[in-house]
């Protein structure tokens, strides 16, 4: 095995010696060997057996490889120096070897048995810190697991499993030590390494030797199967604890954080993961406060330092993504400086929860500086078999130290690598090592690189290990095809008093939840925003409402607001007799929406441009994202198209409106007029009276009227539909479509977004557009034929009809409405101003400053003497024929009613004026009374009653003889 072969020997001894049981030399013979650190594999199959010993100093002094025949043994000495071969040469050293040979043959560790072998013992190495907080916890919880597995001699056939702990002392060297120790002395798996940093180097090793490594602290995102094949992480990835936080700050709705973390591999991938995971929400980490080793910091000066940066930064939210020693520093410093106040959002990792858990409770000084933080601990489902170890956790540690969820997961994994040993041995297949072709062809030097062997049996191994289907102290236990675990899920804890509350639960099942995810598990996933829910939280400061999670800088720097340095159109922004002040409709409103936010705003106004021609907008916008400027002020508004409540008003003019409502009641009453004396239906109370008409006036009037109301509403309709929807119009040019569809030439303003929108979104040609740098070059272009058309903003375009009346708007507006003042992308302070303007709308404010700026209007009409509404509009000259034609035949019927019921009046009461003889006391009083009385009754009835007057009056006048 080690060097060449340099002698060879022949042992013969007789078959049953060498298949005889176990002997009472056994103890003996392991005494020897264990005090001699003499080690050996066996091949069952192929009889083949594989020994070598070490002598005084560690030193490797030579190994024996035999091939047992039936009859006889041959026995191959391999020193491992050629210094050496003088002890392998001489006949004694022969004879011992020999000696030692027939020892272990007589022992009964099992090296060759009836049936399948099994080992004695089965060697799992542990790469920790002993030191560490993690190291403590996990050190005890595979001990027990040891004991645990062991108690049941039957569980591995006779086999016992041996934890043999390397302690690492937090230092990379000894761990890298460690690993190679176990591979040299033919350990099938390494629990470990404590950190990320050793496991991307130990897992080359482990690769190429074929021992399976499993970490539960190791969590790296990073370590991926497909590169590291033989790493296993036994508890949930860094990604998933990536991606709740990542939930988290969604929920609240911040968007932008500040990562606090460790420049080790664990923390700087798992930040990176997290910049994937906020990203992929349009969220960002705005900076990375990057620390040192948790090993080295020895002061909190560093942590000092990039606190008091944080302080200046505009983010509130902070992520810390550390160890126990660097996290509790980082808490006390922030203390120190304030950074604990209202106002601060602190996400603390799982380092924190594993703190809490082991030495609850904390004292009131530490605790203090970690008040309203938030925190999550992987959530492992409550069973018996975890409520019984957790029981035991007190007795098994001495009240040292207490249990937290990673002893859990180092009990579980303890299990997982027994539960392959059982499958690997149940399946008929030894333990078996080799040595490395690629180590022993390496020579020169004194290290024993060949001593490190390789695990035949590795590969199958590691499958059982992802086969692994059990039910564990953390809940079930099972790898998926990716080697992640199964249901990852975390609890969301909340630090407040002197402990912390539970306000959660994150699962990759269904995200946020105030119900355990098993429950969810059986349901489908959703992820929606309205099935997210946590409890509330009391932040930092002891306050419960939630934080807004940003601020302006405290660092005494204004914010520079970028504004246009117009030549045209002043009336939006212009500088005040060339200085740097400015003023104008943009500037007003943006002065007016930051006095309304909660917070001060200090700002300077920075022009941009020379002043003697629009600056371009696409350059000033840019200048936002490259940091040149904080916001900009530009005017890239369109106001909407008196889309009111009342357009339905907008096809009559207001005296058309106010003449069709005079008609009605005018109509109404020549019909009553015409009908109440005859119809019955227009006598008595209003809410009696109907519409029916029985005399021929009233018919003919109520004809000719509803003539009109038909040319009226058909009008009516045609027009609204007309300003609403097709736009009909006496030009050429109906709206953009047209100018899509032809070949005219189409102005634009200098520096707009008018020129980029034609071109990318309504793909009109650029030889088409031309240039315009100010209202007057609007009115001549259009004026001599330049060009068919301008498009521009609407504040633009009704400034410049303001002024130039000739001219008007032509079909609808096709971009969206809005202000423009542009921020840096995902910037809260878009969201706050948006909020500010809204304000500023709903309480008139901004159509004050509107009218103050773009009111001065030397036309009628704001958009031009010929506007589409006006256009569109009726007016009374529309209607006055029918309107005439509808008066006329109203006093026409009421003069032939007059003269019709004065006639039969006169007629009526003729006889008794006759008959009886008028007293003194009569007067013209009477006679309007009665002609009153006479035209409200009913004339069927006023007949009837007059003739029973008339023929009594005569009857009294001229009696019948008796």
């Amino acid at each position: 095995m080690y060097g060449n072969r340099l002698q060879s020997g022949v042992l013969t001894t007789d078959s049953d010696f060498l298949s005889s049981p176990q002997s009472k030399y056994q103890s003996s013979v392991q005494d020897y060997m264990h005090s001699h650190q003499i080690s050996f594999t066996w091949t069952t199959e192929t009889s083949t057996w594989t020994i070598y010993t070490r002598r005084t100093h560690g030193q490797l002094i030579g190994g024996i490889h035999m091939d047992i025949l039936p009859r006889q043994a041959a026995v191959n000495l391999v020193p491992i120096s050629p210094d050496l071969h003088h002890l392998v040469t001489e006949k004694a050293n022969m004879s011992c070897v020999l000696v030692l040979l027939s020892f272990i043959v007589l022992s009964g560790d099992g090296i060759i048995s009836e049936g399948a072998s099994r080992p004695h013992v089965v060697n799992v190495g542990a790469i920790f810190g002993l030191n560490t907080l993690h190291g403590k916890v996990a050190n005890i919880a595979m001990k027990a697991a040891e004991d645990d597995v062991n108690s049941d001699p039957s569980f591995l056939g006779g086999s016992k499993l041996r934890i043999l702990m390397n302690d690492a002392k937090r230092s990379g060297f000894l761990s890298i030590i460690g690993a190679l120790k176990f591979m040299e002395t033919d350990a099938v798996a390494i629990i470990g390494p404590q950190t990320s940093i050793m496991a991307h180097v130990l897992s080359y090793i482990a690769n190429e030797l074929k021992v399976p490594m499993l970490s539960f602290t190791a969590l790296d995102p990073s370590l991926s199967p497909l590169q590291f094949p033989f790493f296993v992480q036994t508890a949930p990835s860094d990604l998933f604890l990536m991606r709740a936080i990542a939930e988290m700050i969604i929920y609240y709705g911040w968007s932008d954080v500040v990562a606090l973390y460790n420049d080790d591999d664990n923390s700087r991938n798992g930040i990176t993961s997290l910049g994937d995971e906020l990203e992929g929400r349009r969220c960002k980490i705005s900076y990375k406060a990057v620390l040192p080793l948790d090993v080295v910091i020895t002061s909190p000066r560093e942590i000092i330092g990039e606190l008091t940066k944080i302080q200046g930064m505009e983010s509130r939210v902070i992520i810390v993504h550390t160890f126990p020693k660097t996290g509790r520093m980082i808490f006390e410093e922030a203390k120190k400086l304030g950074m604990m106040e209202q106002g601060y959002v602190w996400i603390a990792t799982t380092w924190l929860t594993s703190l809490l858990d082991s030495y609850s409770p904390l004292p009131p000084k530490k605790i203090e500086a970690i008040r309203g933080v938030l925190t999550l601990r992987i959530h492992t489902r409550e069973s018996r078999k975890r409520r019984d170890f957790v029981a035991r956790w007190n007795k098994l540690s001495n009240g040292t130290v207490g249990l937290n969820v990673y002893g859990l997961y180092a009990y579980d994994t303890v299990w997982i690598i027994a539960r392959a040993v059982k499958s690997l041995l149940d399946s008929g297949a030894n333990i078996t090592f080799s040595s490395d072709s690629k180590l022993t062809s390496l020579k020169g030097g004194t290290l024993n690189l060949g001593a490190l062997s390789i695990f035949d049996q590795g590969p199958q191994f590691l499958e059982f290990i992802v086969k692994t289907k059990m039910s564990g102290v953390t809940g079930p236990v099972q790898f998926l095809p990716d080697r992640s675990m199964l249901q990852p899920a975390y609890d969301i804890i909340n630090i407040v008093g002197d402990g912390f509350k539970q306000i959660g639960y994150w699962s990759n099942h269904s995200g946020l939840s105030v119900i355990p995810p098993e429950s969810l598990y059986s349901k489908p996933p959703n992820r929606s925003s309205s099935n997210q829910h946590l409890y509330n939280v009391t932040w930092p400061g002891g306050t419960s409402e939630t934080p807004r999670g940003w601020v302006l800088p405290n660092n005494g720097r204004r914010l520079r607001i970028g504004v246009p340095n117009r030549a045209s159109f002043k009336d939006f922004v212009s500088s005040v007799n060339g200085s740097n002040k400015v003023e104008g409709y943009s500037i007003d409103v943006f002065e007016a929406a930051v006095k309304l936010l909660p917070y001060p705003v200090a700002h300077e106004f920075v022009l941009f441009g020379d002043g003697l021609k629009n600056p371009n907008y696409n350059e000033l916008v840019n200048n936002v994202s490259t940091g040149v400027f904080d916001a900009v002020v530009v005017v890239a508004a369109v106001t909407k198209l008196n889309d009111t409540p009342w357009a339905f008003l907008r096809p009559f003019t207001p005296p058309m409106w106010a003449v069709t409502a005079a008609f009605f009641l005018i109509i109404g009453s020549v019909i009553w007029v015409l009908e109440h004396r005859i119809n019955d239906e227009f006598r008595g109370p209003p809410g009696s009276q109907r519409e029916n008409t029985v005399s021929t006036l009233g018919r003919v009037v109520l004809l000719i009227w509803l003539f009109v109301v038909l040319i009226i509403t058909s009008s009516y309709t045609a027009s609204l539909t007309s300003i609403l929807t097709v736009q009909q119009l006496n030009s050429p040019i109906k709206g953009v479509d047209t100018l899509m569809s032809s070949s005219e030439r189409v102005g634009f303003q200098v520096g707009s977004y008018a020129e980029n929108y034609m071109i990318d979104e309504l793909n009109i040609a650029r030889s088409r557009l031309v240039a315009l740098g100010s209202p007057k070059e609007y009115a001549t272009a259009l004026q001599n034929g330049t060009v068919s058309a301008i498009v521009d903003e609407r504040p633009y375009v009704d400034l410049f009809l303001s002024e130039f009346c000739g001219f008007a708007i032509r079909g609808q507006a096709f971009t969206r409405s809005g202000w423009g003042f542009a921020f840096p992308r995902d910037s809260p302070l878009a969201v706050d101003m948006s909020t500010a303007i809204l304000g500023l709308s709903e309480t008139g404010q901004l159509q004050k400053i509107r009218e103050k700026w773009l009111s001065k209007s030397n036309c009628s009409n704001l958009n031009g003497s010929h506007s589409d509404d006006d256009q569109e509009q009726l007016g009374l000259h529309s209607f006055w024929g029918l309107f005439l034609m509808c008066g006329v035949a109203c006093f026409i019927a009421l003069l032939i009613y007059f003269f019709k019921i004065v006639r039969d009046f006169c007629n009526d009461h003729k006889p008794l004026e006759e008959a009886i003889v008028p007293s003194p006391e009569s007067s013209h009083s009477n006679t309007l009374h009665t002609f009153l009385a006479y035209f409200d009754a009913k004339e069927d009835k006023t007949k009837r009653r007059l003739k029973r007057k008339r023929n009594h009056d005569l009857s009294v006048k001229f009696p019948r003889p008796m």
